[in-house]
């Protein structure tokens, strides 16, 4: 029988043999040092995450919450089930919406080539610290509402949230202290908004607004505009150095986008189904059911395993094999139901641009993975540096 711990060092490096064993043998299994249970097939995890009958999400979403314990459950929307969540997403969801982030692109292309002329002529380039995480940070503050100015110090806060020691589970004492520093100097971000009294043009308009109705308390809305800034900052340089890396081991594959851009959103969409970061997210039980005959119990913890569903082949032919062609109706990138990434819209925007303009600007590149830094926290791994070397034009 498949032996499954997230923790462990071999899932850590490399967790795809042991989820498709997970499908094969153990679609349901149970974590015993967790008092949890992994679903790794697609299907069920598409389910499932419909199913606020059973599970809620109100004590975290992620490891440092729901497993370790490590920090108590903070209210955002991420921690929220319906009705509750309902009524606040319908305010927030339209700033994300494709109309808006349609509206933004111009912006956002703007954006990509003003980080990539910085390095253009050089050589050579970190395609993470010096392009996927610029975009990222600069992007959230043009859709969210955050001041530019402050870019620097809202990533770093987020580096420390997010940071792991090695061998631990959970946050860190200064990842703890990082996440409090946060919450206030985003609600003292939004407070500088407090005055403006007009329609509301960004997301910090709307919590502001959502508090002074009495929908949710004042102190909340940093936490609120914590989740978006994580959202913005952490997963998506890492789901675009994965794309970069994917495309940098089939050259043949990556000519091909780059003599046709149209094929660039379909492409960019199979990097997203083998390359997304985030290996899962919880639920927890509040009312026993069963799944191929397990018996789930409430306080037990679900692993949504998404990184292992996209790769099932009850859902994908040859789920392995990367091919920018492929037309795949469902993926789990970005969750679904009613806790569905909220941003999928920006970042699907912003991951286009930049594979157009890097492309379009560096059409071949050679990838250097053996001197890329990765980050291989429980529930989400990718690069936090990745050079690439390419020759200057003359």
């Amino acid at each position: 029988m498949v032996d499954y711990d997230p923790f462990a060092e071999e899932t850590l490096q490399d967790p795809f043999p042991i989820y498709r064993r997970l499908r094969e043998e153990s679609p349901v299994h149970y974590i015993e040092s967790l008092d949890a249970w992994a679903v790794s097939r697609f299907q069920d995890i598409w389910d499932v995450s419909l199913d606020t009958e059973h599970l809620t999400v109100t004590q975290g979403t992620s490891t440092p919450f729901v497993l370790t314990k490590s920090l108590p459950p903070f209210r955002n929307l991420n921690h929220m089930d319906p009705p509750e969540h309902t009524v606040l997403r319908t305010q927030i969801a339209p700033f994300f919406m494709p109309n808006r982030v349609r509206e933004l692109a111009l912006r956002m292309r703007a954006i990509v080539n003003e980080c990539i002329d910085e390095f253009v002529d050089r050589g050579e380039a970190d395609i993470v610290g010096e392009l996927a995480q610029i975009v990222a940070i600069r992007v959230g503050c043009l859709v969210v509402g955050f001041p530019e100015a402050e870019a620097g110090r809202l990533v770093s806060l987020v580096k420390r949230f997010m940071a792991r020691a090695p061998g631990a589970q959970g946050l860190t004492p200064d990842g703890i202290e990082a996440f409090g520093e946060m919450c206030a100097f985003l609600g003292e971000i939004a407070d500088r908004q407090r005055d403006y009294k007009g329609e509301s043009r960004q997301p910090i308009d709307a919590f502001l607004r959502l508090a002074d109705e009495g929908l949710i308390p004042q102190e909340e809305v940093g936490q609120h505009l914590a989740l978006l800034l994580v959202g913005a900052t952490e997963t998506f340089p890492k789901a675009f150095a994965n794309a970069v890396v994917l495309l940098g081991r089939h050259p043949d594959q990556r000519a091909e986008l780059v003599a046709d851009p149209s094929l660039t959103p379909g492409g960019l969409r199979e990097c997203l189904r083998l390359g997304m970061p985030t290996q899962y997210l919880l639920r927890v039980v509040t009312r026993p059911f069963e799944l191929h005959g397990q018996k789930l119990s409430p306080g037990q913890a679900v692993l949504l395993m998404y990184a292992s569903g996209n790769r099932d082949d009850r859902e994908f032919e040859e789920p392995d094999r990367f091919d920018v062609h492929r037309l795949s109706r469902r993926i789990l990138t970005f969750g679904h139901g009613t806790h569905r990434c909220l941003g999928a819209f920006v970042a699907e925007m912003e991951g286009r641009l930049m594979l157009e303009e890097l492309l379009r600007r560096i059409p071949e590149s050679e990838v250097d993975e053996a001197a890329g830094a990765r980050d291989v926290a429980d529930f989400i791994q990718g690069y936090s540096a990745l050079p690439i070397r390419f020759a200057v034009a003359g």
